[in-house]
């Protein structure tokens, strides 16, 4: 099973949060479309998602996403998602 815990991040506080479920393993091919649900759920804009993110998270089971990584303007510091075990 797969499971993240979403993390929408400001002044070190967290002020939303999301913990995505699926069935199976994880597929990096789909990461795009986790992160997009993700982002769905939280009701905040979807990042842009390049190879070094993809390598943080499945090196360091966490990866996070600053203001920099967005299209749009954001109202909060940072996105971490991270992989929670079972």
């Amino acid at each position: 099973m797969i499971k993240i815990w979403a993390k929408v991040m400001k002044k070190g506080k967290i002020i939303r949060q999301y913990t995505f479920e699926r069935e199976g393993t994880i597929d990096y091919s789909e990461f795009f479309d986790y992160l997009r649900e993700i982002c769905e759920n939280l009701d905040i804009p979807t990042p842009v998602l390049i190879k070094p993110h993809l390598f943080s998270y499945a090196k360091y089971n966490t990866v996070k996403f600053t203001a920099d990584d967005f299209m749009e303007s954001i109202s909060f510091d940072r996105l971490v998602l991270e992989n929670i075990f079972i």
